[in-house]
């Protein structure tokens, strides 16, 4: 499948969407994040998708370390996904996932919600980076 220039990863992304509805009609809704998180790391193995998981992150000011973050999960170091439970989006959980990126010079992040109605499923890429190649 031939990647459009603004869609970056498009078959990485639609394997993790997948794992991830594979979690959810399984589980189904009602768990901590932790226990999503887990099947989750189940779903990628058996997907052959290598991955780190709550990857810890410096944040920078004048070549100083003034704070850590950390993300859920770096797929094939390119895409971060992000793990909530919830009944929908905040725009915070939007501008963390875009940190993120920002910070790791990635393209693609994806934030997924656990929700009573399914998981629900936003990618955000990195507009410092659209133009730029894959």
């Amino acid at each position: 499948m031939e990647e459009k220039q603004d869609f970056p990863f498009a078959d990485l992304s639609y394997k993790v969407i997948g794992c991830l509805y594979k979690v959810f009609n399984d589980l189904g809704f009602g768990y901590p994040e932790k226990i999503y998180q887990k099947a989750i790391s189940n779903e990628l193995k058996a997907g052959g998708l290598e991955f780190t998981k709550e990857n810890i992150s410096k944040i920078r000011y004048k070549d100083r370390v003034i704070g850590y973050y950390f993300h859920d999960f770096l797929i094939n170091n390119r895409l971060i996904l992000e793990v909530k439970v919830g009944n929908g989006f905040y725009h915070n959980q939007m501008r963390q996932v875009l940190s993120y990126l920002r910070d790791a010079k990635l393209r693609l992040g994806i934030v997924s919600i656990f929700s009573p109605n399914g998981v629900i499923i936003k990618r955000i890429v990195n507009p410092d980076l659209r133009s730029k190649s894959a």
